[in-house]
């Protein structure tokens, strides 16, 4: 579920200055947002997949057009609106600059036909997956209707978004949040990391997996679990949509019924694989293999990065 999807546009120039004219080197177009990045990703790791969001205007037929000739299956509302536009500009020298334009405002009718969909497209042993802003129009605590819709089809949800969303995804029981560390540390007013997850938990999220950039991920339970996961060292590249693809990544582990240090794995794994694509959701499974052998060479002699000390996993994980 994609609640705000865009164009994404992609600007690649030689150096970006402020107040200069910057004459822009290539440019790449497709259909994106979050959640559509993280479908993209959940198809090419062949996961059975649909992706769902409000489309409106000429941009919305043209992102739904791209992700038809894409072959990604898609559930989409139709909305008054014109679709936005993102634009990032990437110089190779600094972490890329995201121009995000606010989107089509929504009716309170275009929000409950879009948690309807979200729903028809859910089974009991689905995976839901929010990423993204609310749109205009949308209180940002609306996230909860999507995570209530989810849940009563039987779907274990995930939700990665920021500031009162997350807030309120946490109060309505989500099974699990996917922030970075800033955005958890934000959304709660936290003076550290450790705060933020003992009080998205408190407030009723079923687990926390953050992203903390070079430092890996961490996750956390109710249940008192907690698992670190190292990141792939020296990985350069673009890091646009690589915090969807690790999501596209804990998630398909998931569904494929692995425990938490995997999910983590394959979580760094596809998100480093994303950082060295031009585009946001896009990895090459070649490079999988390849990053996992030098994450592990790098761990060795201490063991496998993704394996804290048994005492740290959930009780349902610990070995017998």
């Amino acid at each position: 579920m994609t609640p705000n999807p865009a164009v994404d546009v992609t600007y690649r120039v030689a150096r970006q200055v402020v107040g200069e004219t910057v004459r822009v080197q290539e440019v790449r177009r497709r259909a994106g947002g979050k959640g559509v990045n993280v479908a993209r990703v959940l198809r090419l790791l062949a996961e059975d997949v649909v992706a769902v969001h409000p489309l409106g205007g000429a941009a919305g037929a043209w992102v739904a057009a791209q992700l038809a000739q894409d072959g990604l299956p898609a559930e989409s509302v139709d909305v008054a609106g014109e679709t936005r536009t993102t634009v990032a500009v990437a110089d190779g020298a600094s972490h890329p600059t995201l121009y995000a334009e606010p989107g089509p405002v929504l009716g309170e009718d275009d929000w409950e036909r879009l948690v309807d969909a979200a729903a028809r497209s859910c089974a009991p042993d689905a995976v839901l997956v929010v990423a993204g802003s609310t749109p205009p129009g949308v209180a940002p605590d609306a996230v909860a209707d999507l995570v209530r819709a989810g849940r009563r089809a039987g779907a274990l949800v995930v939700v990665d978004t920021s500031g009162p969303g997350l807030v309120a995804a946490a109060r309505a029981g989500a099974d699990v949040l996917r922030p970075n560390a800033a955005e958890a540390v934000a959304a709660v007013g936290a003076d550290d990391l450790r705060g933020a997850l003992d009080a998205l938990l408190g407030l009723g999220a079923g687990r926390l997996v953050v992203s903390r950039g070079s430092e890996g991920l961490v996750a956390v339970d109710r249940a008192g679990g907690r698992w670190q996961q190292a990141a792939v060292p020296d990985v350069e590249g673009d890091p646009t949509g690589a915090g969807d693809a690790a999501t596209a990544g804990y998630v398909a582990a998931l569904a494929a019924g692995a425990g938490t240090p995997e999910a983590l794995l394959r979580a760094a794994l596809c998100g480093a694989a994303a950082v060295l694509q031009p585009v946001a959701g896009a990895l090459d499974l070649d490079d999988l293999p390849v990053l996992e052998r030098r994450l592990r060479a790098a761990a060795a002699p201490g063991g496998e990065a993704a394996r804290p000390p048994s005492a740290d996993r959930s009780p349902q994980e610990r070995p017998t």
